[in-house]
């Protein structure tokens, strides 16, 4: 069912309002107070919204109500967001202007005020969307709602110990894997917890379930108890269960917390046991530790064991020091097995082949989930019909009725379960195609352009607040990590986990095809994709309300589709946050895609037509981040230094110089990468001034001969990726006086296929010795040495040399790099050689090191 998302967006426009001073603009005394006026409403909205939007799918009205709010908080954003681009174009008028001071004080002062036409356009705006607001309360006020502290649904499921083994299928080795962990002794005081980690509808339950039931577990351990804990970890309910499922006559509804802990201890006493704790959500510790003391051995170690099932890695890794047990799906076969058992009855599958065939489509949509397999048999259930099953092959899983314990509402628990911003992040990822793979810092940007992340904490940035999410995600299984690089990671979605995220942001996120008849008007977020699209589909031209298109895998694309998307855009997305256009057949960006002001993040990846930008590109102040790796540009235009809220800048082009950066421009840029500028034989001049950059990779910049000194200024920078430039040499030694005490902040420092590379450089690792924690040289044929200053590097945890041929002499005293945990040497003969485990005459200077593996 589609989600409103409401508190979410009442959060980000209250913030807004709340930053939008009069130390920025200043406002009309009418504009002030309907400002005001909007704040006080949305407050008022917001405290209530937790509660409506755990009532809404019982309440049809409400629900309604919501969705008009909906677009009322929309709108509200974008009337506030031109505040902002007007405040950025005056900001952005006083940074140019650099006569002399007095013009400059002249043009501050007026730049305060807005024009009085466009404060009028303004304060009409807001006190249209007031007035809006009052035609509704009314009927908001009717539903009598309440505060709420959180948004998460507290929910109890029952689950039961008994399970009939031949019903289930394909889970044999996990069983004997699973009993094998009980088997082993106790090294530790505490009882033994056993996660079991998965998606949900893998078969967690079941599995522990066939464990529980094994009769070697039955004599070994002769008391057993099953507690379905659901979400509320709250401990003297457990405790009660506990003792209910030991002695079911033990009368104890009324005791009190002290009593219950008395009660338990007296029934376990000596007693060795296993506990499963079915479904567990909770995240705090202290619950946990409250009740894992109770559990504790009191004399030695513990010979009992618990066996935890969950969703979350998180909770996992809390409530265990052992690795958890991460349930896969089941092959194809095995569901194939599963399915006929639900589809129909014994023997009977044998009399329809046919159904069989269109049977084995079906069950690969499940991609080894026994519960979707489970709820789609079901579907079809005594169904011999041939269209039947080709109904539920066709569709969509999220579309086809559900019950409650069918795969779908299973899933949406994780959902449920999910903090308000998650589940907005979740549901735009339904943007993306099934099977494809996300990159995190694509996805994390997107984010940013469309406002969804929180603001950030003391001492982060917006990027790490978009980590810290998709780390959560990945945490409570709803993504799978692929591929992970130094600074970012690949990940992929489970297909019924994106059925989840196509289901709640039906209304929000849309992929239009050429086929496409019918789009909800207020759908925010496109993907067009299509390869028989050769025309924008009409049904968008009656749209007003797009945040986010993105244009993908249309193979017969043509500079007209373009073209008439970016006409499209102009005309009727006038608040576009975010447009990819990856591998467009353009030549040149149309100068009306500078009208696009809200315009946050432009991707032009592989554009290779494109030589030259707009003149007035300056005019995207929103900009945030500007990708034109694989583009033909002839050079960066000095109007692209202008956006000063540009955070992340990708640049291919075939000039030999760039212009230099001058004081006060990209004082954002966070993130910087000349990706195959085969021309540059320099970096520009100016570097000193990006004081809030990261990171910066240099890549295929054939060149390219060396870095500035001006680097040393980037106290921010923690990131330096070097790769496939063939000239560069690294030699920066430090000079005395002017370099003594230099505190940089690196964290990662990566060398690729430098063939000209004989040193590293000594000013910036030095300078960065107590930061700098991974080392990576690959490929660096030419570098017969490490230096000596190398074992200033007291932070380092991890080294990696590859393919460093000519590379003998070993780092005398590595051994003294106490924090060094991890050594990788491959395809480096002589050095191997020195540090190989069997015979390497060194190999004792790298005994302290935990993980060392060393390849010829």
């Amino acid at each position: 069912m589609a989600e409103t998302f409401l508190f979410g967006i009442a959060e980000r426009v209250v913030e807004k309002i709340v930053a939008l001073t009069v130390d920025e603009v200043f406002l009309a005394f009418t504009v002030q107070t309907d400002l005001k006026k909007l704040k006080d409403t949305m407050i008022s909205i917001k405290a209530v919204l937790l509660d409506a939007e755990r009532q809404q799918h019982q309440n049809e009205k409400l629900r309604l109500c919501m969705w008009k709010l909906r677009d009322i908080f929309y709108d509200a954003e974008d009337v506030i967001d031109d505040f902002k681009c007007e405040t950025l174009r005056k900001q952005d008028s006083i940074n140019h202007c650099n006569t002399n001071s007095s013009k400059v004080r002249f043009l501050a002062s007026c730049c305060n005020c807005l024009p009085l036409s466009l404060s009028l356009k303004m304060a009409h705006k807001i006190k249209a969307i007031n007035r809006r607001l009052g035609e509704l309360a009314t009927e908001w006020n009717s539903f009598d709602l309440r505060q709420c502290s959180d948004n998460r649904h507290v929910f109890r499921r029952e689950t039961i110990s008994f399970v009939d083994s031949s019903d289930v299928i394909g889970r044999d080795e996990d069983k004997e894997n699973i009993i094998n962990m009980l088997m082993k002794p106790s090294e530790q005081r505490s009882v033994p917890v056993i996660p079991i980690v998965g998606l949900g509808g893998l078969g967690k339950t079941t599995l522990a379930q066939l464990v529980y039931n094994d009769d070697r577990v039955t004599s070994l351990f002769p008391l057993k108890i099953w507690i379905c804990v659901s979400e509320e970890f709250d401990l003297s309910r457990l405790l009660k269960l506990i003792i209910h499922s030991i002695n079911k006559e033990e009368k104890c509804d009324d005791l009190t917390l002290e009593a219950l802990q008395s009660c338990l201890r007296s029934h376990l006493n000596d007693k060795k046991f296993l506990l499963v704790l079915d479904d567990v959500w909770n995240e705090n510790q202290a619950k946990w530790v409250e009740l894992r003391n109770l559990l504790r051995s009191t004399d030695g170690f513990s010979p009992s064991k618990i066996i935890v099932t969950t969703r979350s890695l998180k909770v996992a890794s809390l409530m265990s020091s052992i690795p958890s047990y991460i349930l896969k799906g089941l092959p194809l076969e095995d569901c194939l097995i599963l399915f006929t058992k639900w589809a129909f009855n014994d023997g009977d599958e044998t009399y329809y082949p046919n159904l069989i065939r269109i049977g084995e489509e079906i069950v690969k949509k499940c991609k080894g989930v026994p519960l979707a397999v489970r709820t789609l048999g079901s579907l079809l259930f005594q169904k011999t019909d041939e269209s039947d099953w080709i109904y539920i092959r066709e569709s969509e899983i999220w579309r086809l009725e559900q019950h409650e314990n069918d795969i779908l509402p299973v899933l949406k628990l994780s959902y449920n379960h999910l903090p308000s911003h998650l589940q907005r992040c979740l549901a735009f990822l339904s943007l993306y195609k099934k099977d494809q793979i996300y990159y995190s810092d694509q996805v994390i940007r997107l984010w940013m352009a469309n406002g969804f992340l929180e603001h950030p904490r003391q001492n982060q940035e917006w990027e790490d607040v978009g980590k810290r999410y998709l780390n959560e995600l990945l945490s409570r299984c709803l993504i799978q990590k692929e591929e992970d690089f130094c600074l970012n990671f690949t990940f992929k979605m489970h297909d019924l986990v994106h059925d989840l995220a196509l289901d709640v942001s039906q209304k929000e996120c849309k992929t239009v095809n050429s086929e496409t008849e019918m789009v909800d008007e207020n759908v925010r977020h496109l993907l067009l994709c299509d390869e028989k699209l050769v025309e924008v589909p009409r049904v968008l031209e009656e749209m007003k309300s797009v945040r986010t298109v993105i244009i993908q895998d249309v193979s017969r694309r043509s500079k007209i589709v373009d073209k008439s998307l970016i006409n499209l855009c102009v005309s009727n997305f006038k608040y576009l946050r975010a447009l990819e256009l990856r591998n467009s057949p353009l030549t040149a960006l149309p100068n009306s895609i500078c009208t696009l002001k809200h315009l946050r993040d432009l991707e032009l990846v592989q554009c290779k037509g494109i030589q030259e930008l707009p003149n007035s590109f300056d005019k995207l102040r929103s900009l945030q981040s500007l990708n034109l790796r694989g583009t033909r540009l002839k050079q960066l235009p000095e109007s692209v230094q202008r956006l000063i809220e540009l955070r992340h800048l990708e640049i291919t082009i075939k000039a030999e110089h760039l212009k230099e950066i001058r004081a006060g421009c990209w004082t954002s840029l966070q993130y910087l990468k000349l990706h195959r500028c085969f021309e540059l034989e320099c970096l520009p001049e100016g570097m000193q001034y990006l004081k809030s950059l990261r990171t910066l990779v240099l890549k295929g910049c054939s060149r390219l001969v060396s870095l500035r000194r001006s680097l040393k200024f980037l106290t921010k920078l923690e990131h330096l990726e070097i790769v496939c430039c063939d000239k560069i040499n690294l030699e920066m030694e430090p000079k005395e006086e002017e370099d003594r005490d230099l505190q940089l902040s690196l964290k990662t420092f990566e060398l690729y296929e430098l063939y000209a590379l004989r040193d590293l450089p000594q000013l910036l690792l030095q300078g960065s010795s107590s930061t700098l924690q991974q080392l990576r040289i690959s490929w660096c044929p030419e570098l017969s040495v490490l230096p000596a200053w190398l074992l200033n590097l007291t932070s380092l945890h991890k080294l990696e040399i590859e393919y460093c041929f000519n590379l003998s002499a070993p780092v005398e005293g590595i051994d003294r790099l106490t924090n060094l945990r991890e050594l990788a040497i491959h395809e480096c003969p002589q050095l191997s050689k020195r540090y190989r485990q069997n015979g390497g005459e060194d190999c004792h200077k790298i005994a302290q090191i935990q993980n060392v593996v060393i390849k010829d």
